[in-house]
């Protein structure tokens, strides 16, 4: 079934990108107006976000939001044949915070949200900076599709790390350098081990993991936004979040992370994943003690 899978996807691939934005419009048209895939969990996530916009201007967000949906995933279709001139021209790095750490003999964790289109950003980064890139991901339930997208994002050099089993995964590196790229918008499994605080004004949980881990082995952070300059052609904003973050009172880089996440989802609204219900939560007296909210 995987050659099978991976055969069709492969010779769509090599369809010009122009040919595949028709394709990818006509799935917009056919997953917002017929299916209308999560859509309410999209609304509901924009005017919990955005209650000072007119329903019209959130429908607007939605719309640009479901068109950078499919795109991110027509575009990773592409990545499955697509050479290394294609790919390095099609996301730019502002800026190189990473060689400097690199020659210091240092590790550096990259903190980035779900922004479109982080595909594009995996298969970009090994062309980008000399360290090993380490990715934390989420396995894919089908087989078929987590092979499939195993193959995509390591053809370039990306070492993808299993978030199931990331303490035993971690383990061949612990006394080596490495960039080890979080997705710290991460919803947690158990929210009362979670830290909360304020995000778009709504007590909401957060993961430790990327402030645990970075706060545990002093290793600087930068944190990443990505933004579309035009179809097909995205640009990486890089920010140190923290040079020395053992430094830091605990929760301080989380919020640090969260502000730069909110300012840039404020900035290109239809970039982040609305379809994911990052409020599904109730904030409880309980978790009184877990808040780092100001």
């Amino acid at each position: 079934m995987y050659y099978l899978v991976f055969g069709i996807f492969y010779l769509l691939s090599l369809l010009p990108l122009p040919v595949l934005y028709i394709i990818s419009d006509g799935l917009y048209a056919l997953i917002y107006y017929v299916i209308g895939y999560r859509k309410k969990v999209v609304m509901d996530n924009l005017e919990i976000a955005f209650p000072e916009k007119t329903e019209q201007e959130r429908k607007v967000i939605a719309k640009k939001f479901y068109h950078n949906f499919v795109d991110t995933f027509i575009e990773t279709i592409k990545l499955i044949s697509a050479g290394k001139k294609f790919i390095v021209k099609r996301l730019v790095l502002d800026s190189d915070p990473f060689t400097p750490l690199y020659k210091q003999g240092k590790r550096c964790q990259l903190h980035l949200g779900h922004n479109f289109n982080w595909e594009l950003a995996n298969v970009t980064m090994p062309y980008n900076t000399e360290y090993p890139f380490l990715v934390v991901y989420m396995p894919i339930k089908s087989k078929v599709m987590d092979r499939l997208f195993m193959y995509i994002r390591t053809r370039t050099g990306s070492i993808m790390l299993p978030a199931t089993d990331m303490r035993a995964a971690m383990v061949p590196w612990r006394n080596k350098q490495y960039l080890l790229t979080l997705v710290a918008d991460q919803a947690p499994g158990d929210v009362s081990k979670a830290y909360w605080l304020n995000f778009f004004g709504r007590p909401t949980p957060f993961v430790r993991g990327p402030e645990t881990g970075a706060r545990a082995g002093n290793i600087p952070v930068i944190f990443a936004q990505l933004y579309k300059v035009k179809r097909g052609y995205y640009r990486a904003y890089l920010e140190t979040g923290a040079e020395d973050p053992a430094s830091l009172p605990e929760g301080e880089l989380t919020r640090r992370y969260i502000t730069f996440l909110e300012k840039a989802i404020r900035e290109h609204p239809d970039m982040w994943l609305w379809s994911h219900r990052r409020w599904k939560w109730q904030w409880k007296e309980d978790y009184r003690n877990l808040w780092i909210g100001d």
